[in-house]
C-alpha cells in the first residue's frame, strides 16, 4: 500500500499538494482501521482505558467492539468520501486515545508517541483549509490548490505541522526505550539481544537526536532513514505485528508526507 502511495505521488506533473494529501489520507486510515480492528479483537490493556471514566472490566469489553467498528468505519470513510469533518474528529480523538495511556498511569512518552495519530488528520486540515465540505484534492472540489502566496503559506505551515508531530513520536518512542519500556524490553529479548536495556539506551538516544535534527533541519534523507527505520522496528511485535504495524500508519505517513514536503520546498527556494 505504501509503496502504491509513493508510486504515485511521484507522478511527474502531480502537484506537491496531492502528494502530501494521499499519502496523509491513506495513513490516517490505516492508523483507525488498525485501531478499530484491535477493538474488534478486544484488546486487554483497552481495559485501563475504560477505566478512566469509570468502566468496568465487565462493560469495557462489551464496548470495545462498538468503538472499534466505528473507528474503522471513520478509516474507511476517509478513503471513500474525504470530509474535513472527519478530518477533524480524528484529530480530537487521536488525542483523546493517546491521552488515556498517561491518565490510565502510563508514561506521558506514550501520548507524545502517537503523535502520529492525530498529526495525520491535522496535517489534512491544514492543507483542504478554505475547502467545502468535502475535502478533495482540486480547487473546485476542497480548495487544495491555491494560488501564490497563499498557497506557499500553507505549505510552510504543513510542513512546520509535519517536522513537529515527526518530532514528537520519535523523541515519545526514543523516551520509552530510555524508560526500558516491557514491551520494547521482550521485543528486543526475542530478537536475541541479551542485553535488551543497553540495546534500548542506544535506540533511545539514537530517535531521540534523530527527532531533533528533523526539527530544526529535516533534510530529506535523513527523513527517509528514519521512516525506514520505524517502518522495519514496528514489525517486531511479537504477537499481531502486521496489525500493530498498519495501526501505525499515522506515523509513517507523518514522516513520508515530511520527505515529500522537503524534496518540494528545497526545489522551490532553489528556483529563487
Amino acid at each position: 500500500m505504501w509503496l502504491l502511495t509513493a508510486k504515485t505521488a511521484q507522478i511527474p506533473g502531480t502537484p506537491p499538494e496531492k502528494q502530501m494529501y494521499y499519502v496523509l489520507r491513506v495513513a490516517s486510515a490505516m492508523c483507525f482501521v488498525g485501531h478499530g480492528i484491535f477493538g474488534i479483537l478486544t484488546k486487554p490493556i483497552w481495559c485501563h482505558y475504560f477505566a478512566v471514566f469509570g468502566i468496568g472490566t465487565v462493560t469495557a469489553y462489551q464496548l470495545m467492539p462498538i468503538v472499534g467498528t466505528i473507528d474503522i468505519l471513520m478509516g474507511l470513510l476517509l478513503l471513500i468520501y474525504p470530509m474535513r469533518a472527519v478530518f477533524a474528529w480524528l484529530v480530537i480523538w487521536g488525542m483523546v486515545t493517546a491521552a488515556l495511556r498517561p491518565l490510565s498511569g502510563e508514561p506521558f512518552a506514550e501520548c507524545i508517541e502517537r503523535a502520529g495519530n492525530y498529526g495525520a488528520p491535522f496535517c489534512l486540515l491544514l492543507l483542504t483549509a478554505g475547502g467545502g465540505l468535502k475535502a478533495g484534492v482540486g480547487l473546485t472540489v476542497g480548495g487544495v490548490l491555491t494560488a501564490g502566496s497563499s498557497r506557499t503559506n500553507r505549505l510552510l505551515q504543513t510542513n512546520w505541522a509535519l517536522r513537529v508531530f515527526g518530532s514528537l513520536l520519535l523523541i515519545g518512542h526514543g523516551w520509552l526505550n530510555l524508560l526500558a519500556k516491557k514491551g520494547l524490553m521482550n521485543q528486543y529479548q526475542h530478537l536475541g539481544f541479551a542485553h535488551a536495556a543497553s540495546v534500548g539506551q542506544i535506540i533511545g538516544i539514537w530517535e531521540i537526536i534523530g527527532a531533533l535534527l528533523i526539527l530544526i533541519k529535516p533534510a530529506p534523507v535523513l527523513v527517509l532513514i528514519l521512516l525506514v527505520w520505524k517502518m522495519s522496528t514496528e514489525l517486531f511485535y511479537p504477537h499481531h505485528e502486521w496489525l500493530e504495524w498498519v495501526e501505525r500508519g499515522g506515523s509513517f505517513g507523518v514522516l513520508l508526507a515530511l520527505y515529500f514536503s522537503e524534496i518540494m520546498l528545497s526545489k522551490r527556494w532553489s528556483r529563487l
